[in-house]
């Protein structure tokens, strides 16, 4: 028996989803190259193509951007459950649980056909902005927005964050950060949802799962705290001293380095461009400088690329994101691609269950409690 820890390069599934090529620094959803999507598609589009394998028609486009805005609202009881809460509950456990209860409020409950878990892929992918954007506003002490009833998916997340119409440059950096972000192969959220659902959970239970892995730091939260590290340095003059003391007390910089890329990330590519633009546009472009010194000081002395974490950080705070959405914007990107992995997981199931490596005592008898010294 081979052992290999993190399952670090283990094929585990055939996969027609997402094709990642570390070498090369490639990826592409069902064979199309992700700057092409990032500069021409919409994440409704990308969406579908997630789901359908294959771009759609302009009529099949208008359907599931139709299907998306009837599904933004929550059901009622969500809401309240939502209300419940404890205002100093993190997005993230917010959004787990309440993912997990809408289980319950599902017209399709029992049905595990294609067409029931398409329509739940929908509703997911269409109400997740609504939890996110509505916890931010009641944990604020505000009521939350209720959704546009047209517009596309990432002007309806902003205007629910501040309930104004955002501007179209920022819906466009939105959309466009949504689509890098849509799916990554079997990363380890995407890997939970696949192992739930291969048992035939429900789609709930397995987006739950990965919304759950996701929460951890060494999965999402990376570019929150590169956000945080940015605002500690505080000026561009600062920032080369503050990175050659932070790696010579070996502290570990959030942002570089990839398990499977071993080039630039080319979602980071898109991201770099977009940090540098807000900056312009904004008038303080200090974020994005900090952001290049970092970059260029890591790489020439550890060798690492940025990640697709790292300029996501200044793009979304300059924004006006509050910093700890960061990774709940990240669960309302890849909902798509999560949603599109459990379909392809139930079209061809198989149980997941994988072996560990036996490295404990052998042999031990038993002692009778009464001899336990």
């Amino acid at each position: 028996m081979t052992t290999t820890e993190g399952l670090e390069d283990v094929v585990v599934s055939h996969s027609q989803i997402c094709d990642l090529d570390g070498k090369l620094g490639k990826l592409s959803y069902f064979g199309i190259d992700i700057h092409d999507l990032a500069r021409y598609s919409t994440f409704e589009e990308t969406a579908y193509l997630l789901w359908h394998g294959v771009l759609p028609t302009r009529s099949q486009l208008e359907d599931v951007n139709a299907q998306l805005r009837a599904n933004r609202a929550l059901p009622g009881p969500a809401s309240e459950l939502m209300r419940l809460l404890p205002r100093t509950s993190t997005p993230m456990d917010v959004l787990r649980t309440t993912v997990s209860a809408l289980s319950s409020f599902d017209p399709d409950a029992g049905d595990n056909s294609r067409e029931a878990n398409l329509r739940r892929s929908i509703h997911l992918t269409a109400c997740m902005p609504t939890i996110v954007a509505g916890w931010d506003r009641l944990r604020s002490g505000k009521e939350p927005v209720a959704p546009l009833a047209d517009g596309n998916h990432a002007t309806n997340f902003l205007y629910m964050l501040t309930g104004e119409m955002p501007d179209a440059y920022n819906a466009h950096v939105l959309d466009v950060a949504l689509i890098l972000h849509a799916d990554h192969e079997l990363n380890a959220s995407t890997f939970a949802a696949r192992v739930t659902a291969a048992t035939l959970a429900d789609m709930y239970a397995a987006i739950t799962s990965a919304i759950g892995t996701l929460s951890g730091p060494l999965h999402g939260g990376a570019n929150e705290q590169v956000m945080r590290m940015l605002l500690k340095i505080g000026e561009v003059d600062k920032a080369s001293a503050y990175i050659q003391g932070a790696l010579d007390r070996h502290e570990r910089i959030m942002g570089f380095g990839h398990r499977v890329y071993k080039t630039e990330d080319p979602r980071a590519t898109h991201l770099r461009q977009m940090s540098s633009e807000l900056g312009e546009r904004t008038g303080d472009s200090r974020w994005y400088e900090m952001s290049h010194i970092i970059e260029e000081y890591i790489k020439e002395h550890k060798g690492l690329n940025a990640n697709v974490d790292f300029y996501s950080a200044s793009v979304y705070y300059m924004m006006g994101i509050p910093i700890d959405l960061d990774t709940p914007i990240f669960a309302c990107s890849r909902i798509s691609g999560w949603t599109a992995h459990v379909l392809e997981q139930y079209g061809n199931n198989r149980l997941i269950r994988p072996r560990a490596e036996y490295v404990g005592p052998k042999n031990v008898p038993y002692v009778p409690v009464e001899q336990r010294g």
